[in-house]
């Protein structure tokens, strides 16, 4: 089975979560932000766990993540839905060290241990909802953590890894999420810790062929889950010539006619997936018509 994350519950419904398999996602990434291998992972744990908020939202809901460090990757924007579609924006993806003290990479330094996790979710409402912490670690999974307890109250334990090639490309991609509600008894949370720090890396087990209901079945018990839905994940972004070509109607006549001038036309380049619109000067006279 490709890309997909799971809903359940565990311990009568006391324990939420939720499991990912992202490698496929995190690679098309990859290719299309032409990411170096530290970057990757940096953007990579980001849109596993943004996949995984979105499937928190109901009907059109959206989400937008902006991870905004004080490292050399710059700010790592990423959106979602509740439809398991999600896209990500990585301002310098040529970022790469050698690994970390623990043999790891080095995504703290990449990301930056200084600044703000921003989460905007559009709930169809005429105010959006945005929550912001600051950075704690830069290693992204802790930093929201940190953000579930502070900023939405909900005790969570968040894991997500990325695991690349000596070529770059993504090898193993995959996270958690779980929650704490009321009702929980110590000895659940207790068992939970436990199981948490026991367990081998996320994406090492994604790696050995452990799908999203395996991973849950090794942080909670087969014995204790009960499983809600599955919900394929796949890197999508929206936009179109159409979406363009409105975006330069906006601008109004006087800046259409410097682009003719100047430009003989104009290009436009999606930062998500990199797709570049080309304008021709007789386009931008039909636009301008239009």
């Amino acid at each position: 089975m490709g890309d997909h994350l799971i809903k359940a519950t565990a311990f009568e419904g006391t324990i939420r979560a939720y499991a990912i398999q992202s490698t496929d996602t995190v690679e098309e990434a990859r290719v299309r932000q032409d990411s170096w291998a530290t970057a990757s992972a940096a953007l990579g744990r980001t849109i596993t766990i943004t996949a995984m908020m979105g499937a928190m939202l109901k009907g059109k809901d959206k989400l937008t993540i902006k991870l905004e460090g004080n490292g050399p990757t710059g700010p790592i924007i990423v959106d979602t839905n509740s439809q398991g579609e999600v896209r990500g924006y990585i301002t310098n993806p040529h970022v790469d060290f050698d690994l970390n003290s623990n043999g790891k990479l080095d995504v703290a330094r990449a990301v930056g241990t200084e600044g703000n996790l921003s989460v905007v979710k559009d709930l169809g409402l005429k105010e959006h909802f945005t929550g912001q912490v600051p950075i704690v670690s830069g290693e992204i999974s802790e930093d929201f953590t940190y953000y579930f307890a502070n900023s939405e109250q909900v005790p969570s334990a968040v894991g997500a890894g990325v695991l690349v090639n000596p070529d770059h490309s993504i090898l193993a991609a995959g996270g958690f999420i779980l929650q704490v509600l009321p009702g929980a008894s110590e000895d659940t949370i207790g068992l939970m810790e436990d199981r948490i720090k026991s367990i081998p890396s996320i994406s090492s087990l994604v790696r050995d062929g452990n799908s999203p209901e395996d991973i849950l079945k090794k942080l909670l018990g087969e014995e204790n889950i009960k499983i809600h839905e599955s919900l394929p994940v796949k890197y999508s972004c929206h936009c179109s010539r159409e979406r363009i070509e409105r975006g330069i109607k906006s601008l109004g006549d006087e800046e259409i006619n410097l682009m003719i001038k100047e430009d003989n036309g104009a290009e436009a380049t999606c930062h998500f997936c990199n797709e570049q619109y080309v304008f021709s000067a007789d386009d931008l006279h039909a636009l301008k018509a239009d």
